[in-house]
């Protein structure tokens, strides 16, 4: 079977489920309880899609399966400036309390530090693009330190408005976020544009691109800002997925059998959505909202890291 039905495939598994999650089940105020479910898919999509985009784009660059945006300490810093938000100003402040206020400043935050390393790291040609997962691992396990430490000195009652900033969640998404988001990722799909015609080329490899005419530097960095911004997105709208990226790259790459990324790209996206209502069903149906969708996809998406890892080291 050839990638071009297998992606169609994916398709009507995606349309089903979507249909499946929207439509099972809706009894009681359907005026009320059906546009909710609607966002929450929309909610969903660009998630789904802007994690997906942001993680395939990543890989390319890094010519690597295993290393995703995660590395580069964006997630670690989205949950410090919540909580430095709150060890600040407290968790009843402005920008706590108008969730607009705190998505904009979220996603400024990252997309402002993301572009301070970038100019810094790309400022010099010589620089590689392992020296910049160097410095993101380092960054994340400084931010993350960072965060832990702050959180032991809030108050109690904030401690667990911080805490719930630290899992993903699409009950209590808001409306006019997804609106925003919607914006956004269609800004960054027009951007996108000009570069996505190296992404082939990049995964040849560094070297391999260059001699192709590549400008590599200058597409890097704008493609890893790109990278930054859906992440960011992504971590603001509903929360941190740490291992979604990876599992469904993968299994994006695994199942199609191909590198045009005309078809991964969509792929992952598609099993990215997949992945989310499927989790999301099962948190609501199966467990009754008793954990959070993060926990299954982390907890999968874990296994299969531990899995790549061995798979890796037996290549060797």
């Amino acid at each position: 079977m050839g990638y071009k039905k297998k992606t169609l495939i994916l398709a009507v598994i995606a349309i089903i489920l979507t249909m499946l999650y929207i439509f099972y089940d809706l009894t009681g105020n359907i005026g009320y309880v059906l546009p909710r479910r609607i966002i929450k898919v929309i909610a969903i999509l660009l998630t789904g899609g802007a994690i997906a985009f942001a993680t395939t784009i990543f890989m390319t660059i890094t010519n690597n399966r295993i290393l995703t945006p995660s590395v580069m300490g964006l997630d670690s810093l989205y949950l410090l400036l919540q909580t430095v938000i709150i060890f600040i100003s407290g968790a009843n402040s402005l920008v706590m309390m108008n969730s607009q206020i705190n998505y904009l400043v979220s996603i400024g935050g990252m997309v402002v530090f993301s572009l301070l390393l970038y100019q810094a790291l790309f400022k010099s040609e010589q620089n590689s693009i392992y020296f910049l997962l160097l410095v993101g691992m380092i960054l994340g396990t400084f931010f993350s330190s960072i965060t832990s430490f702050m959180q032991v000195l809030i108050d109690p009652n904030e401690f667990m408005i911080a805490q719930d900033r630290m899992f993903a969640s699409i009950n209590n998404v808001n409306t006019d976020l997804v609106y925003i988001s919607i914006i956004l990722f269609v800004l960054l799909l027009i951007y996108m544009i000009r570069y996505y015609k190296y992404l082939d080329v990049l995964g040849l490899g560094k070297d391999m691109a260059i001699n192709l005419g590549v400008p590599y530097n200058r597409v890097v960095k704008h493609l890893l800002i790109i990278v930054a911004i859906f992440i960011s997105m992504a971590t603001a709208l509903v929360g941190p997925m740490t291992f979604l990226g990876l599992l469904v790259v993968n299994l994006a790459y695994e199942f199609l059998k191909t590198f045009r990324h005309s078809y991964i790209l969509i792929g992952s996206m598609l099993i990215s959505i997949i992945a989310i209502i499927g989790g999301q069903f099962i948190v609501e149906k199966v467990f009754t909202f008793e954990t959070t969708i993060s926990v299954i996809i982390n907890f999968i998406g874990g296994i299969y890291f531990i899995y790549l890892l061995l798979k890796e080291n037996k290549s060797w």
